[in-house]
């Protein structure tokens, strides 16, 4: 991340929580939003992977829109749910069903990088839910995802140091 970059950042992030204290001091949306980068949102909606199910993976092996009747605020971030069935589990092990670094492509984080994964691109491998940028990434990690799931792990940490909280 370039310098600039980081400076509008943190100029960004100032503003929004100087204007998010003057709303909640004038009694204005008691509550908001955190400001995250640590799991892929949708900037347009400001849901969890696009507003998709992520329990339908896992349970209907395909993704399914969520509705807005079955929403669950985790991570700073909200997730959208197909039923209340799938809200309550992921409500009670959600480690589970979020997407394996946040939504970011495991190939990208692999190298160092924050590349957003898209949910209609996606692979449950050792019970755990990856997205990927493309479909060639996926098919590259479906290949050795061993190795590139130890060096994404390892990568991990540097990739967030570079993330908003």
């Amino acid at each position: 991340m370039t310098a600039a970059r980081h400076k509008r950042k943190r100029y960004w992030a100032l503003l929004a929580s100087c204007a998010g204290s003057l709303l909640l001091s004038a009694g204005f949306g008691s509550s908001r939003a955190a400001l995250t980068e640590t799991i892929v949102v949708d900037w347009h909606t400001g849901l969890a992977i696009s507003g998709y199910d992520p329990v339908a993976y896992f349970t209907d092996g395909k993704q399914i829109s969520g509705s807005a009747d079955f929403e669950l605020r985790y991570g700073g971030v909200v997730w959208r749910f197909s039923n209340s069935g799938n809200r309550a589990a992921f409500a009670a092990d959600p480690d589970v069903y979020t997407p394996k670094f946040g939504g970011y492509d495991p190939l990208g984080v692999a190298s160092g990088v924050a590349v957003a994964g898209k949910p209609d691109v996606w692979l449950i491998s050792g019970e755990r839910l990856f997205l990927f940028y493309d479909r060639s990434r996926l098919e590259k990690f479906a290949a050795d995802p061993d190795r590139f799931f130890a060096e994404a792990e390892r990568r991990w940490p540097d990739v967030l140091q570079t993330l908003s909280p």
